[in-house]
């Protein structure tokens, strides 16, 4: 039998580790009496591999609060993120989306954590590595997905539509799609390809969320807490995760494609649900955004994009479920 411990390779380095600090960040959020989001496994995984045994899951083992870069700063950020999605796929699914793919699913539990209307399929799309040590700690917890869940192994660099289309996924029924954490490390070229096999994939009423940065931080924002005492505490160099090639615009790509596309900024949610992080100068989650698309009714003609952030024209959305996340 395989243990965690033994199975832990695929998220002790490189970009698999992040799926580990964001497990920690969601465990911490779950402990607080005012969390965002609640996911009673991310505590175990954080546990079971040697990489992260000694990071804190709970509030009271951050004791600078909020005020940690790393922790306070970078862990709300992350639990903001949770929720804010969260409550995108949920809406889709009670608008009657059935199939939910994840691409980097990590070490999220979505499958088993939110209440999904019945007959959902949760595919969950990673490298085998991750799937296995996250099966391995669900297997130990004897954990029972609240969903069809279906755990695919595929390189997101390359291509994974054949893996989709094996495991029973249907194109021509809508797809809540999400990208979490996900394009930041790709480089440009598989970004591409990666939103292309979507809108190949998506039937009418399909929808997409996804984060990005929007440009080049400089220098100083580069040298800010938050990435410097991430990479120090914890062995963690986003910065040389992140793929250095220059961004597609890929919000502008699917709008072509006939996709309603509504940018926002996280500090949108800051101030909608009370809670997460605020701006602060030289600021490292400044150029962060989060990206809602919904591809067109059938019969639907307009599309666009809408934005918090400048420098894109905003125009009107087309009428199709569901509607992006509201304004604060």
């Amino acid at each position: 039998m395989h243990t965690a411990q033994g199975l832990t390779a695929g998220v002790a380095r490189g970009v698999g580790r992040t799926a580990l600090l964001v497990a920690a960040a969601r465990a911490i959020e779950t402990h607080r009496p005012d969390a965002l989001a609640r996911d009673p496994f991310a505590e175990h995984f954080v546990r079971a591999a040697a990489a992260s045994a000694s990071w804190p899951v709970r509030p009271a083992q951050v004791p600078d609060g909020d005020a940690d870069p790393l922790w306070g700063r970078l862990g709300r950020y992350f639990a903001l993120r949770t929720r804010v999605l969260d409550d995108h796929l949920l809406r889709s699914a009670h608008l009657g989306v059935r199939q939910v793919v994840l691409l980097g699913a990590g070490l999220d539990c979505r499958a088993y954590r939110l209440d999904w209307p019945p007959e959902c399929a949760v595919y969950e799309v990673d490298t085998a590595e991750v799937l296995a040590f996250k099966q391995t700690v669900l297997d130990r917890l004897r954990a029972t997905p609240a969903a069809e869940r279906r755990a695919l192994a595929a390189d997101l660099r390359d291509d994974w539509a054949d893996v989709l289309l094996s495991a029973g996924f249907d194109p021509a029924e809508p797809t809540a799609w999400l990208a979490e954490g996900l394009l930041l490390y790709l480089p440009a070229a598989a970004e591409r390809r990666l939103v292309a096999t979507i809108d190949r994939l998506s039937a009418a009423d399909s929808t997409l969320a996804y984060e990005i940065k929007d440009l080049v931080e400089s220098p100083q924002v580069r040298s800010s807490p938050v990435y410097t005492t991430t990479r120090r505490r914890i062995g963690i160099d986003l910065l040389a995760l992140f793929d250095g090639e220059p961004r597609p615009d890929s919000a502008a790509e699917l709008a072509s494609l006939g996709w309603t596309v509504t940018v926002r900024t996280p500090y949108d949610f800051t101030r909608r649900h009370g809670r997460g992080p605020l701006p602060e100068p030289n600021d490292a989650l400044a150029a962060n955004r989060w990206i809602f698309a919904a591809a067109p009714r059938d019969g639907a003609a307009t599309s666009g994009v809408r934005t918090t952030a400048s420098g894109v024209t905003p125009c009107p959305p087309t009428a199709g479920p569901p509607p992006p996340p509201e304004s604060p």
